[in-house]
This record gives C-alpha cells, structure tokens and sequence, in this order.
C-alpha cells in the first residue's frame, strides 16, 4: 500500500503499487510534453480526491467510483479499440512488476468492465453553465438592493456590464504565428549562416543524410570548421545556456559532415572567376561560385591548398586525414587551379584581363614584427608553426611568448609537444585567447602574464621594460599578422593595408571583390561566410539578378520555454540526442500545445501544400488571451497590438 498524496505534482515516470493507496493521489500532476506521460498504476482502491487538480490526462479503472467532475472529465464506458490496446500492452509490464502477470487474463476477459475517464479540453469546458455577469446583476445585484443597486435612485443610466473579452477587431491584443519569421539564436551568431536549427530538424525526422549533406551548401569544410576549428560561436549563443542547459554540440554534428555528399550543381555557365588564394576564404568563395554553374579558377602561391589549415594549425586540433579528405572532395569538382606561381602586379592585370570576376583572398600571411631591439633573435608564431607541422624546428627547455592570443596559444601546445619543459605568455593587456586554443595550452601547462611591455629580446630571454628578464632558450613572437599586397594595383582602396570593401565584399574596383584577412582579420567562419556573400554578389551580377543581404532579425530569448527541457541532460554523445533536445527556436514543431491550451477553441492546424502545415487563428473566436504564446515551447506565437477601430 501507499499513504496519501503518491505521485503528488509527477510529471514522468511510472509508479506501480500493488495494494491500495490513501487520499489525494496522482494530484497536481502534469505532463512534459518532451517526455512518456507519468504513470500510476494502483492494484487495489485509491482514497478520496483522486486525480485534483490533474491537468489532462486519462483514469482507466475497473469497479466502482462515487463520483467524478463532470465539468472537467467526461467517462467512456465503451473503451476505443486504441485506448484498449494500450491499457492491455502496459497492463502486462504492470503485473510483471508486482509479481501478479497471472491475473493478466483475469483482468482483461471481459472489456466491458473497464471505465475510462478523460480530461476535457479548455474549449470544451466552455460549455458549462457559468452564470453571465449580467445574470449576476439582475438576479442577484438588483435583486437585493434593487434597480441600479445602491445608486439606482440617484441615476438611470444604462449600467449593463460591457463584455470584458471581446473577439474580432474589439480585441487588444492579436496572436500571430511567426513560425520561422525569426532566425535561431545559433544561426544569427554563425558567421556563414549554417541553418544549424534545420539540421537538427532533420535528423528528428529521420533524415540523416539530408541534415549531413545540407552543410555543404553553406562551407566547403563542415567536419574541419564545424567539428573541430570553429569557436562554435553557435553553441555559444545557444538559447539553452541562457538556464545553464548545456549548449546543443554541433561538433557532433560535424564530424558527421565528413560523409557529406556534394550538392547538386547549376546549370553551368561560361563566366571565369579568378579566385586569387586557396585558403579558407578562397575556398569558400570557389566553391560558392562552383555550385552556381561558373568556372571558378583557384590561383594558389603555395603548392597545396588550404591555407593556415594545412599549413600552421597544429595537428592537436585538427586530424589531418580529415583536412585532406575535405580538401580532395573540392578538387574533384573545382579541376581548375593554379598552384606554385607567385602572384605579381603584372599577373594580377592579367588575369583581370582573362576572367569576368576576380577575388583576392590571399589572407594574412606578413607577421607582425616587435620594434624592439634584437627582433631578429625571435620566430615569428606564423614560421615557428608551419616548422612545427613539418618537424623541421627545434625549441629550448624555456620559451616565451609575446602574445596571449589563440595563435600564441597553438604555438605554446606545440613548443610543449617539441620538449619544452616551461612556456610562458605575456601581453601588455588580459589574453585575447579562448576556447580550445585556451584550453591546450593550459593543459600542457603554459603560464599567463600581463600586462607585460617587451624592451628587448636577449640572448638570454625576454628583457621587460620593467627591469624583469624572463629567461628563454626559444622566444616567439605572436603578435598578428598582415596581408601582403604587393601585388595590389593603386586604384584598389586599402587602409591601414587592408583592402577597402562595401557590405558585399566589391573593392573600389567593381570587378575586383576581396575576402578573409586581406579585409580584416577573423574567425576562419568569418572567412567562409564572407565567401558566401561575395559569390551570391558576383552569380547576381552574371546572371542580371539582383540579391538583397537583409537578415531575419535573432528570435528573443525569453520567447523560448526551457521549461520542457530536464536539466539533468549533461554532455551529448550522438545526433539524435542533440537533435531532441534542440529548443527548435522560432521554428515550430508542430506539438499542437497551441490548439489543445486555447480556451476559446480558435486555433486549428490546417494541411499545406508540399506536405507543410500551418496554424490558423479564427478572429471570430480568438479573444487575445495570450495562452497559445505563453505555452509555445518554440516562441513561433508572437502577441502583436491589435490595429485600432476606427
């Protein structure tokens, strides 16, 4: 047996009692839709007040019952041929638990004795009998104290009360459904514009492989960037972090992308676009513009593709046969490049010559350099980490790096992985470093310093202005690098030697467009996504189309419920779990929680074409309460003033 109040407020789980249980059992109970609807399974008699204040929800029961509310459920005696299946399915697992599966026959012969009650909706509570306030005040108001109650001998105005919930164009406020009328807070925040949202959509619907390959649309490096590179800037401004829910991790995701299968291709076409750097941007844009049926060429000074990713990103960070394989799958579309040849101001007018469009994306390739003495006595981190990659350089027991930033920090895990014993990083500001980068080099053991102002760089270490030597065998300078424009003709628009650009990436040469760190440094998806711009730019002006940049603007955070979520989920460890865990905001998921809270019965989901759905508001009925919003796990029900009647 049990006491009273058992499963008092559940919310999920199962609860099976082989005996009786006292009063008030399963009340306040309430069900996460996200999640198997609670169950209470009594073999005996339950006490009095059963099932209060439940919100929905089913009682089957057998035998006796003195009495129910009529208001809120209504009883089948005849159970439907599904609710029947169901009671003899989890009946099974019941008396297995309780040790009594013998009685199962016993229980089930004859379907007429089992009852069932079911919770009514809101809309169809909407038929009981509630008396009108106007009743109210003729009934009762007047009937005490007379016609127009205390003041009636004082005045005859008409006093009959107005309706206080008026529908139609009377009402305040107007519920709209602006389902994906908003973009998710990840797919605002990543840089290229993944619809990181969509494909966890997908693979809720059982499409994995379209949710795989839709990356490839947007960058030409989902497993590289996505699954190891990237910040994840989405995951950082993940709604869910907003409640300290772990943040949904797209890095699963795009290590999945490796699979990917290249999209379909355009109609070709016989336009050339010279793509001037094979880095990440270059890349980026090639791609792009591959897909839309041009004929991008890839002019490349260096004899392998990829840029800082196959040339300086240590191997810790990225597995190099996942480069390789990213970088292979582009090459067998895009059979046009140019690798090995310098780029000069005579070729660049050349190739201007020879092709529609030209992109510069040559990247950051000049290192900055220290004005202090005995500079010369320093790597720079760009060298020192395309030495490292190829293990072709030695360190000392003690470095020092100047520049706390991520470059620093790869060039710290990687002086730790070459034997040395002790690395140290200053700056004359707090480190600019985080993420994995961060959490490397502190791993390996690296110290911070600053602010720290470098004097000179010694024989014997780093000299600060301070007085203070900071001994070291090896010093590294991590200070930025420069994009090298020699090549630039003078009617190109730079500043401080970076190129001049417009929202679309054109330079001040109409034909000439520029992208990555010869614009200004950034993430690689700063890099990728500006790829994507400039070849939606350069296919709009070929093709006599004109395209438009204006982005949805981020759904609002607190629109979202995390209520439905558990809190207890830590770390995700495959597709399918971040996919069901996805607050899919701003997107509808069709739960129909809309239609079943509305108490005016005004919502109804209606079939679109293509095998779509919507969600109609009837003005008629819809009195601008408010529910549909507040419930909406998605934030898809937006409130909105209602235009005046004039």
């Amino acid at each position: 047996d049990a006491t009273n109040g058992v499963a008092n407020a559940m919310a999920q789980g199962r609860i099976y009692i082989d005996g009786d249980i006292g009063a008030r059992g399963m009340t306040m109970t309430k069900h996460n839709p996200r999640f198997e609807a609670p169950q209470l399974w009594v073999f005996g008699k339950v006490g009095d007040s059963f099932a209060e204040f439940m919100a929905g929800g089913k009682i089957f029961f057998r035998g006796m019952q003195e009495n129910y509310s009529r208001a809120d459920a209504k009883l089948l005696t005849d159970l439907p041929e599904e609710e029947w299946q169901w009671l003899q399915t989890n009946m099974k697992r019941f008396l297995q638990a309780v040790g009594k599966q013998y009685l199962f026959d016993q229980l089930t012969s004859h379907r007429k004795e089992w009852n069932l009650l079911v919770a009514r909706k809101p809309s169809e509570k909407l038929a009981r009998d509630v008396r009108p306030m106007a009743r109210f005040r003729e009934e009762i108001w007047d009937g005490e104290l007379g016609k127009g109650g205390v003041i009636g001998d004082l005045s005859s105005l008409d006093r009959s009360p107005i309706g206080l919930l008026p529908t139609g164009g009377l009402r305040r406020f107007v519920p709209v459904w602006a389902n994906e009328k908003y973009l998710p807070p990840c797919q605002s925040a990543c840089p290229t514009g993944i619809p990181v949202q969509k494909r966890w959509e997908l693979i809720r619907q059982g499409k994995i492989d379209e949710a795989v390959d839709l990356a490839l649309q947007y960058t030409p490096f989902p497993a590289t960037v996505c699954g190891y590179l990237c910040p994840n800037l989405c995951m950082q401004n993940c709604t869910r972090r907003r409640v300290s829910l772990p943040a949904i991790d797209i890095r699963v995701l795009g290590k999945a992308s490796l699979s990917a299968k290249t999209p379909a291709r355009l109609p070709g076409t016989v336009k050339k676009i010279a793509v001037i750097g094979g880095g990440a941007a270059g890349l980026s844009v090639a791609w792009q513009l591959w897909m839309k049926g041009h004929e991008p060429v890839i002019i490349e000074g260096r004899k392998k593709l990829g840029g800082k990713i196959t040339d300086s990103i240590p191997q810790s960070r990225i597995p190099a046969d996942v480069v390789e394989h990213e970088i292979n799958r582009l090459a067998k579309s895009i059979r046009k490049m140019q690798l090995g040849k310098p780029l000069t101001k005579e070729r660049f007018l050349k190739l201007k010559q020879e092709n529609d469009y030209l992109v510069i994306a040559t990247g950051a390739v000049k290192p900055r350099k220290l004005n202090v003495p005995g500079m010369e006595k320093a790597l720079t981190a760009l060298e020192f980490l395309q030495q490292s990659k190829l293990d072709c350089v030695t360190v000392g027991q003690k470095v020092v790096i100047i520049g706390a930033g991520n470059v620093g920090c790869d060039a710290a895990t990687e002086a730790f992985r070459l034997g040395a014993q002790s690395v140290t990083l200053i700056d004359i500001q707090p480190p600019a470093s985080f993420g994995i980068e961060r959490e490397h080099a502190e791993a390996a053991g690296a110290k911070f310093l600053w602010p720290r102002f470098t004097k000179a760089v010694t024989d014997e270490g780093v000299e600060l202005t301070d007085g203070e030597l900071l001994p070291a065998e090896t010093v590294i300078v991590a200070v930025g690098d420069m994009p090298d424009l020699s090549f630039l003709p003078d009617e190109i628009r730079t500043e401080k030697n970076f190129i001049t650009v417009d929202e679309t990436y054109a330079t001040s040469d109409p034909q000439v467009y520029a992208i990555g760190d010869v614009v200004r440094p950034g993430l690689l998806t700063d890099a990728i996504g500006a790829g994507r711009i400039a070849a939606r730019t350069i296919d709009g002006l070929l093709r006599g189309a004109s395209e438009t940049y204006d982005k949805l603007p981020a759904i609002q955070y607190e629109r979202v419920k995390l209520q439905y979520f558990d809190s207890r989920m830590g770390e995700f460890t495959d597709t399918s779990s971040c996919a069901n865990s996805c607050a899919s905001c701003g997107a509808c998921r069709d739960c129909g929680m809309c239609e079943e809270i509305c108490p005016q019965n005004a919502i109804t989901r209606k079939e679109t074409a293509g095998g779509g759905f919507e969600y109609i508001v009837n003005d008629e009925k819809c009195i601008g309460c408010g529910f549909c919003a507040g419930a909406c796990p998605t934030g898809v029900w937006e409130i909105m003033e209602n235009e005046p009647v004039e």
